[in-house]
């Protein structure tokens, strides 16, 4: 186990690498909120086929307050990373005996560590919370960081244990500005068939204006905001059914901002996905206001997909 555990100053080349080389990557500081994360990282590489690869950034106790310690003392910071990442390599080689899985000790901030596990990696998994004052928080600082910046998909794991566990019988992706669209859809169909279940497409459209009466048939102009919007949800999902055919998708046009309809329709979903811009050049996160608040208040693990 412990020969698994390297502290070596990690760095790679952003080459693009063949997708079928890539590992699906986690991040782990032991804290309970990566334990969600590690147990549904080893689920979703096995279900791929692709190695393990949990990282633990050993600088990890700049971002948040509290180590733990041993006989009263604190850890140095590389014993206390080791014995993260060999704990977490040895979770999942008990629950997954046959997964390919590699513990990694990164010298790094832990969203730069992995920031860059981001740029060879298929996808990237994080907890919801960390240690410390994080935990009080609706979504930890690392984890949000590193889905408004990383190079590949990342999920983070939050939601009920039922959720986590992968029980719900659909996965929710939001079908939203026409460049994220692509990425998003195929990214969930693809999860779709991984799981045997079937998805479910949401386009959110706005009326016009505003209906005193609720049973107020809806005028032209807003029938027509409709119709556009399922006309976009079709156009999103052409290329990736005929990719995988197999796969029965929903589609549900709703009235109302985005971001609330994905939240609420995400309620006993596997998986939410939402797409995301990257520009060339910006540092700062790179989240629009729907894939935010999926991050924050979403039941069940979200999927961010970039797209450059």
């Amino acid at each position: 186990m412990e020969g698994d555990v390297r502290y070596d100053d990690v760095r790679y080349d952003s080459e693009v690498v063949d997708a079928v080389e890539r590992p699906l990557v986690v991040g782990a500081d032991g804290s309970p909120g990566s334990l969600p994360a590690l147990d549904w990282a080893a689920a979703e590489a096995a279900r791929r086929g692709l190695p393990l690869r949990i990282v633990c950034a050993s600088l990890f106790e700049r971002y948040e307050a509290g180590l733990p310690s041993a006989g009263g003392e604190e850890l140095p910071e590389r014993v206390l990373a080791e014995h993260v990442a060999a704990a977490a390599g040895q979770r999942v080689r008990q629950a997954a005996p046959g997964l390919d899985v590699h513990a990694e000790v990164v010298p790094a901030e832990p969203v730069d560590a992995l920031v860059e596990e981001s740029r060879r990696a298929s996808l990237l998994v994080t907890g919801s919370s960390g240690r410390g004052a994080v935990r009080e928080l609706l979504l930890g600082s690392v984890s949000l960081s590193v889905a408004g910046r990383a190079h590949c998909p990342v999920v983070v794991v939050r939601g009920t244990e039922e959720n986590v566990r992968g029980s719900g019988r659909r996965v929710v992706v939001g079908v939203g500005r026409e460049e994220e669209a692509p990425a998003a859809v195929e990214f969930a169909v693809a999860a779709a068939q991984l799981r045997g279940c079937e998805v479910e497409a949401v386009r959110a459209w706005r009326s016009p204006q505003q209906q005193a009466d609720p049973l107020v048939v809806l005028d032209q102009a807003a029938r027509a905001y409709a119709e556009q919007a399922a006309a976009l949800l079709e156009d999103a999902l052409r290329g990736p059914l005929e990719r995988y055919p197999g796969v029965t998708v929903r589609r549900t046009v709703v009235e109302g901002p985005a971001h609330k309809a994905l939240v609420r329709l995400s309620a006993g979903a596997a998986l939410l996905v939402v797409g995301a811009t990257r520009r060339h050049g910006l540092r700062g996160l790179q989240l629009g206001r729907v894939s935010h608040r999926a991050l924050h208040h979403a039941p069940c693990p979200v999927a961010v997909v970039p797209h450059e």
